[in-house]
């Protein structure tokens, strides 16, 4: 018998649906152009337009506002430097209006892009949050100026699951001028997410966070908003993403999202008992451990835990052992020995951040798993600790 494999690291990507991988493959032959005039082009271009009113439909909006692009982290980029364009023709709502307000738990690819901006003469300006990751709204409004053109916000946290109040955050954005864009990659496909009622400006998604294909992304942008493209030189969605459209992964993401339209509502009942389970599991067998992130205002899979005397890497490393696999963080940063910057933020300890790890809940995730998981952890972090001259078991108040 072969060694358990239990994958819990669902944030950083997932699995194909089978019914995903199932579409993809029967897509294969179909190598057409979008952008050609003969039936090979045509049929590939039905394919993108029918996954295109798929994304439009699941987020509530009409397919002329979906844009595909490479990555959420493409689609964010996008976004933000519409606002460092030197035409200023791009700008609608006032011109002139470029400075940006963002948060300091944003994905690596907005707060890079930022700092990136800054040095081209964007003013860029963060907002705090509190030690469960919550934006203060008073002070969103605060820091709002009659120069911000931008207020971007996450709606759930990658790393610690947090979720943000987005349609307050927009409302108050839009009462002072401003547009508002939401990274959205972790929540679309996970809770509900609906552009009318959040009433937001710019959405950003990503499909291999739902069961659909790496390489494809998708952006919102709300009718009448003004748009300046990042990628130029040909005409593709509608002048606003150059390049030979991705069509299998076109294809695959709308097959994600109508799964996700039947299967989601449930699957998120599901997680949400998978993840009290381990959470009280965790909490009753491992002493000296704090939960990072809001403990209701949450995903429903994401659980990020803080060990005394035990570094994340190496809980990582031993759990993979065990055949479990976990994140200390956003996978776009697995590469970087610093702390955190999402934990920093909460006000969570250096130290307390470096022994951190991420473990995040799936389609395919059982109880079965998660008792193993259980049983299995609190030996794992036993044997780190023992290892470590540093730490001292915490007495009991």
């Amino acid at each position: 018998m072969g060694r358990r494999q239990i994958y819990l690291d669902y944030n950083a990507t997932t699995p194909l649906h089978p019914e995903v991988k199932k579409t993809l493959t029967e897509a294969m032959e179909l190598f057409g152009n979008p952008s050609s005039l003969h039936g090979f082009g045509r049929e590939a271009r039905r394919r993108v337009e029918e996954a295109r009113e798929e994304v439009a439909a699941f987020l509530n909006a009409t397919a002329d506002e979906i844009i595909f692009v490479g990555s959420g982290s493409e689609a964010n980029n996008t976004v933000l430097s519409i606002f460092a364009c030197p035409s200023g023709h791009c700008m609608c709502h006032r011109q002139g209006a470029k400075d940006i307000l963002t948060t300091a738990i944003e994905h690596p690819c907005i707060l890079e892009t930022a700092r990136c901006l800054g040095d081209r003469g964007v003013n860029v300006s963060y907002l705090g949050v509190d030690r469960y990751g919550k934006i203060d709204l008073e002070d969103l409004a605060a820091k709002i100026t009659d120069t911000t053109g931008l207020v971007s916000v996450m709606t759930a946290n990658n790393e610690i699951g947090t979720i943000q109040d987005i349609k307050e955050a927009a409302r108050i954005t839009h009462r002072l001028g401003a547009l508002f864009h939401t990274d959205a990659v972790q929540a679309v496909g996970r809770i509900p997410v609906d552009v009318r009622k959040l009433d937001v400006d710019f959405l950003t998604l990503s499909g291999h966070k739902m069961y659909g294909p790496k390489g494809i992304g998708a952006l919102y942008v709300k009718k009448g908003i003004s748009f300046c493209p990042l990628i130029r030189g040909g005409h593709q969605e509608r002048g606003r993403r150059a390049g030979t459209e991705n069509t299998l992964g076109i294809i695959g993401l709308g097959k994600a999202v109508e799964m996700r339209l039947r299967e989601m509502d449930e699957e998120r009942k599901r997680l949400k008992a998978l993840r009290a389970t381990l959470i009280k599991g965790i909490e009753e067998r491992i002493p000296d451990i704090t939960f990072n992130g809001h403990p209701t205002d949450c995903l429903p899979n994401t659980v990020n835990v803080s060990c005394d005397g035990a570094e994340g890497e190496a809980i990582l490393l031993y759990l993979d052992l065990e055949g479990i696999a976990v994140s200390t963080g956003s996978a776009c940063a697995s590469g970087s020995l610093d702390p955190s910057h999402v934990l920093l933020a909460t006000g969570v300890s250096a130290e307390a951040a470096h022994g951190s790890v991420r473990l995040s809940l799936g389609r395919d995730t059982t109880m079965k798993d998660i008792e193993y998981v259980i049983d299995v952890m609190p030996g794992v972090i036993q044997k780190i600790r023992d290892m470590s001259t540093g730490y001292t078991k915490k007495e009991a108040a």
